[in-house]
């Protein structure tokens, strides 16, 4: 990975301009744009509350996780923070093939002047330690319990970290920021959805500093997310059209708090659904494709209701088809 060419913030950037939040809050940031730093979205719509919390780690290094259900933008919404900010960002989904060697480094075989040695190759946490750095830790809560007690100490407010194979303490670089972004708050998968995540040891998640929450945007802002999304679709998607696809989804969303079905759609989806439509000029084929065919086959009669009343189609899952054609089947 290529070295960081910033140090220190060299300016402040005032919340109300930059995220539009009714805020006297001025943040520190940088002028340059690294390589790390990520790109601007445009069409991004900041949660006030959540960009509130996070550039509270930002400016206070804050330690700050993010918790929310899939396709809410938790990641997103980081990054987007630090590409505002210039602040160069690293992104780690802790999967189950992430290893403590990953993390912290370990003995490689190189070539110096014709011979073969070993030398120590640090891992991705010494590396963003030494630098201005946000570190994200995605899928917190899918890590393996060996992994995440490495990160255990980087959470305390002196955060140093011991490299136990190199005899050295590294104290973090003053601009080292630390998220992190979970599907649930360390309590496993009590819901069902979300197949791999751990129970988080609650001494590591009380040394988060802040925990916030993003929930899905109201409709009027998906709203603006998807009609960014549209501008090089090759046809026009209309702002009703829009609106239907997010009634569907909100219904979605409700019955599955009420545990009417397992699977909802996040916005992730529902913008699928729209580049779908662009391929296929058809909403009902789009439908299926981008999120009728993930969800389990005795739903999808519950689903198809939902489409019907936003569009005014009928789709064959539909129990009204079914029941249709079963008493044609009678007739004959």
């Amino acid at each position: 990975m290529s070295d960081i060419q910033i140090d220190q913030p060299d300016t402040m950037l005032s919340v109300r301009d930059i995220f539009g939040i009714n805020s006297q809050l001025k943040v520190p940031a940088y002028s340059y744009v690294d390589e790390h730093v990520p790109e601007i979205d445009p069409n991004y719509v900041f949660n006030p509350e959540v960009t509130l919390a996070l550039l509270a780690g930002f400016s206070r290094n804050r330690r700050v996780m993010v918790q929310g259900l899939h396709g809410t933008g938790k990641s997103t919404h980081i990054e987007q923070i630090a590409a505002r900010l210039n602040w160069p960002c690293v992104r780690i989904n802790l999967d189950g093939h992430i290893s403590r060697l990953d993390l912290v480094g370990k003995d490689t075989i190189v070539i110096r002047e014709g011979k073969q040695i070993t030398e120590f190759q640090e891992g991705i946490l010494p590396w963003a330690l030494r630098r201005p750095t946000a570190l994200i830790f995605d899928e917190f809560d899918a890590g393996r319990p060996e992994v995440m007690f490495v990160i255990q100490r980087l959470l305390e407010r002196d955060g140093k970290f011991t490299l136990l194979d190199q005899n050295e303490v590294i104290t973090p670089h003053s601009q080292f920021r630390l998220f992190a972004t979970a599907n649930t708050v360390g309590l496993g998968n009590s819901s069902g959805l979300y197949h791999g995540t751990q129970m988080v040891n609650q001494a590591q998640m009380d040394r988060w500093d802040i925990v916030t929450n993003l929930s899905y945007l109201p409709a009027e802002d998906e709203l603006q997310i998807i009609r960014g999304k549209c501008t090089n679709f090759s046809r026009e998607i209309s702002d009703t059209l829009i609106m239907s696809m997010l009634e569907v989804a909100k219904m979605t969303r409700n019955s599955f708090a009420a545990g009417d079905i397992s699977t909802l759609m996040s916005p992730r989806t529902v913008i699928s659904w729209a580049e779908n439509i662009d391929i296929f000029d058809d909403p009902a084929v789009a439908f299926r494709l981008s999120f009728l065919n993930k969800c389990d086959e005795a739903e999808q009669g519950i689903i198809a209701e939902f489409f019907q009343r936003c569009f005014d189609m009928e789709l064959s899952e539909s129990w009204a088809s079914r029941a249709n054609e079963l008493m044609a089947d009678g007739r004959h």
